[in-house]
C-alpha cells in the first residue's frame, strides 16, 4: 500500500505546493490582522481552533487545511480527531491530492489502526470512486466497526455494484459486528435493484428483529425494495402497517404501484395523498407512459402543478421505449419551444430513439443543442451520441466524441466497443478490448463479452479466439453467459459446421428449456445444412415457443437444398392448412428528415 501511494503522490505534491501557494497568496494569512484570519498555530495546544474551521466546510476551510498541513510537515504530532477532519475536508474541497498525501502520512505515523481515520479515508476513496483504494484501507483495520462496514457497503451502492455490495453485507452478517438500520436500507436498496426478492425478505427479518420494524426510513426501503422486487402487495402491506408515515412513505407506494403497471392504484394512492409533491406526479406520469396510454400521461403532465423537466423526460422515454421516435421528436420539440430546462437525461432519450431509427440529421441537430447546453461532454450524453453516429454509420464521428469524453464509464466504452462491432471494424474492438481490461475502476462486463463476440461473429475472427473470449468472460471475470451469449455463440459455431457442439454447449450452459437458443441453433443449422441437427431443433422450437413459420420455412429450405421433395411437400402443406405465409420484410431511409419504410416482397 506504501509503494503504491508513493507512486500516486509524486505528481499530486507538486499540485499541493501550487495550491499552498495559492493559498498563501490568497486568503489572509496569520500574520493578517483581519478577523477571518485563522490564526496560525505552533503548539498541539492549538489544535482546536484548525479543527473548528475543517469542520465549518464554509469559505476558510482551504486555509485551515493548509494551516494543518503546514503543523504536520512541522513535526507536531496530531490526534487522530484532527486527521478525520483533514480527510473529510480534502473530499469536501475535491482536493484528491490532498487526501492521498494525508494517506500516506497516516501509515507513515501508524494511524492506519485507528478506525475513525481509516473509516473518513474509506468515505474519501469511495467519494472518488477509487473503490479498490477503499477496500484495501477496509481489510487493514484490525476491528471495523459497524460505521466502517457501512461507508464500505454504502460506497459499492452507490457506485452500481450492488453485488459486491450485497457479498459485503453477509460478511459483516458473519463478522459478529451488528448491523444497524443504515447496514439495513443499504442492502435493501441492492437487493430492489438486482429484484433479489428472497434476500430482501430475509433483510425484512433482521430489520424485526433489531426492533426496527417502526423506523420510517427503513419501512420506506421496504415498500421500494418490495416494488422493484415485483411484489406489489408485498409493498402495500408494509406501507398499510405504517405506524408514521412521510411524503417519501407515499411516493414509494406510488412508485410500487405505477412500476408495476397497476396505475389505477397508483392514482388512487396520489388522490389520498394530502400534499403531492412533483415526485408524486412524476412517478405516475412514468406510470402510464411505460404501461398505460401516453396520451393520459400527457394529460397528466400538463394538469399538475409546475412540470419539470423529469416529467417531460418520462413522456420522450414512454414513446421511445415503444417505438414511437417520430412522437418523441415531435413532443421534444414542444419541449424546446414551452421552454424547459432540458437536462442529459432529455438528450440521452431523445438521441436513443434517434439511433433506433437512424435519422442523423436529426442527431446532428441534437448534438449541436447538447453543445449550446454545454452538455456534450458529460457522460450520459456523450455515450449516447457514440451510441447515434454508431448506429448511424458515422463511427469516426462516435470514436471522435469517445476521445473528447473528459470521463468514461462502463456504458462509455460499451457504446464505443458495440459500435465498432456493429460497423465491421473488429480489430477497433480488440483493441479496446484490451485497454478496458487496463482501466483502473472500470471492468468489462456481460455487455462487453457481448459486444466482443458479435464482432468475431460479423467479422470472421478466428472461432478460437471467440471460444477465448467466451471462457475468460466465465472462468476470469465469473460472469455467468446470458442467453444473448449463448446464442451468439451457437451462430459461430454454425459458421464452422459444428452445430453439434453448439447442441452439446446448450445442455451444458442449462438452456435445453429456453426456445431462444433453440431457434438460434436452428438458424445454424439452415446456414451449414445441417439436416440431422436441425430436425432436433426444429422439434424443440415447436415444443417450447409452439407452431411458428420460421421453422417450417427453414425446414422446407434444407428439404429442398438435399433434394427431398415428399419432404417439401409434407411442409409447405402444413403451412397452408395452418395459415402460414412468409412475411415481408421492411427497410426504411431517411429522406430530408421524413422516415419513409419500403416493403420488401
Amino acid at each position: 500500500m506504501q509503494r503504491f501511494l508513493f507512486k500516486r503522490i509524486q505528481k499530486p505534491l507538486q499540485n499541493l505546493a501550487l495550491c499552498a501557494n495559492y493559498i498563501s497568496t490568497t486568503i489572509p494569512t496569520h500574520n493578517n490582522t483581519n478577523a477571518t484570519t485563522i490564526p496560525h498555530v505552533e503548539t498541539s495546544d492549538s489544535w482546536a481552533s484548525i479543527i473548528f474551521y475543517l469542520a465549518q466546510c464554509g469559505t476558510r476551510t482551504g486555509h485551515a487545511l493548509f494551516e494543518a498541513s503546514h503543523m504536520l510537515s512541522s513535526g507536531i504530532r496530531p490526534n487522530g480527531y484532527l486527521l478525520v477532519q483533514m480527510v473529510r475536508a480534502s473530499a469536501n474541497l475535491g482536493w484528491d491530492f490532498c487526501g492521498f498525501q494525508l494517506h500516506s502520512y497516516i501509515l507513515r505515523s501508524g494511524f492506519c489502526s485507528n478506525v475513525f481515520v481509516s473509516t473518513a479515508l474509506i468515505n474519501f476513496y469511495t467519494g472518488i470512486g477509487s473503490l479498490s483504494d477503499a477496500r484495501k484501507v477496509f481489510v487493514e483495520i484490525p476491528q471495523p466497526s459497524v460505521v466502517s462496514w457501512n461507508s464500505l457497503i454504502s460506497g459499492f451502492v452507490h457506485s452500481g455494484q450492488y453485488r459486491k455490495a450485497l457479498s459485503l453485507f453477509l460478511q459483516l452478517e458473519r463478522s459478529g459486528v451488528s448491523a444497524d438500520s443504515y447496514s439495513l436500507t443499504a442492502a435493501l436498496g441492492a437487493c430492489g435493484q438486482l429484484s433479489f426478492l428472497q434476500l430482501g425478505k430475509s433483510v425484512h427479518s433482521k430489520t424485526v428483529k433489531l426492533g426496527l420494524h417502526n423506523s420510517t426510513v427503513v419501512l420506506n426501503c421496504l415498500i421500494d425494495m418490495y416494488g422493484k422486487c415485483g411484489s406489489l402487495q408485498e409493498a402495500i402491506l408494509v406501507f398499510n402497517n405504517m405506524i408514521e408515515k412521510d411524503t417519501i412513505s407515499w411516493n414509494s407506494v406510488i412508485a410500487a404501484s405505477a412500476r408495476n403497471g397497476s396505475l389505477q392504484q397508483a392514482f388512487s394512492f396520489l388522490q389520498q395523498m394530502h400534499n403531492p409533491d412533483i415526485i408524486s406526479y412524476n412517478e405516475l406520469i412514468n406510470g402510464f407512459s411505460r404501461f398505460g396510454d401516453v396520451e393520459d400521461a400527457i394529460k397528466l403532465l400538463f394538469s399538475m402543478p409546475n412540470p419539470n423537466s423529469s416529467s417531460w423526460n418520462s413522456i420522450i422515454t414512454g414513446y421511445v421505449n415503444r417505438g414511437r421516435a417520430r412522437e418523441a421528436l415531435d413532443f421534444f420539440c414542444k419541449m424546446h419551444l414551452e421552454n424547459v430546462e432540458m437536462d442529459q437525461f432529455t438528450f440521452s432519450s431523445i438521441l436513443s430513439g434517434v439511433a433506433g431509427i437512424s435519422a442523423l440529421t436529426w442527431g446532428m441537430l441534437i448534438h449541436c443543442c447538447t453543445i449550446k447546453f454545454g452538455l456534450a461532454t458529460s457522460i450520459v450524453v456523450g455515450s449516447s451520441l457514440i451510441d447515434m453516429y454508431s448506429k448511424c454509420g458515422k463511427v469516426n464521428d462516435a470514436e471522435t466524441i469517445f476521445h473528447l469524453l473528459p470521463e468514461k464509464n462502463l456504458v462509455t466504452w460499451n457504446s464505443m466497443i458495440s459500435g465498432f462491432s456493429w460497423n465491421g471494424n473488429p480489430s477497433k474492438v480488440m483493441l479496446l478490448f484490451e485497454q478496458i481490461k487496463m482501466e483502473r475502476d472500470v471492468k468489462p462486463d456481460e455487455i462487453t463479452f457481448l459486444n466482443v463476440i458479435s464482432a468475431c461473429l460479423h467479422n470472421q475472427i478466428p472461432f478460437e479466439n471467440a471460444l477465448q473470449y467466451f471462457e475468460s468472460m466465465i472462468k476470469e471475470y465469473g460472469i455467468e453467459p446470458s442467453l444473448e451469449h449463448c446464442c451468439s455463440m451457437i451462430r459461430l459455431m454454425g459458421q464452422r459446421g459444428e452445430v453439434w457442439r453448439a447442441e452439446k454447449m446448450i445442455f451444458q450452459l442449462g438452456f435445453g428449456a429456453c426456445g431462444s437458443v433453440w431457434r438460434a441453433l436452428l438458424g445454424a443449422c439452415g446456414e451449414c445444412r445441417d439436416l440431422k441437427v436441425a430436425k432436433n431443433a426444429a422439434a424443440k422450437v415447436i415444443q417450447l415457443e409452439g407452431d411458428d413459420e420460421f421453422v417450417y420455412v427453414t425446414m422446407s429450405n434444407l428439404y429442398a437444398h438435399y433434394a427431398k421433395w415428399e419432404d417439401v411437400r409434407v411442409v409447405r402443406k402444413l403451412m397452408k392448412e395452418k395459415g402460414m405465409r412468409k412475411e415481408a420484410g421492411y427497410s426504411w431511409i431517411e429522406m430530408e428528415n421524413v422516415i419513409t419504410n419500403s416493403e420488401l416482397q
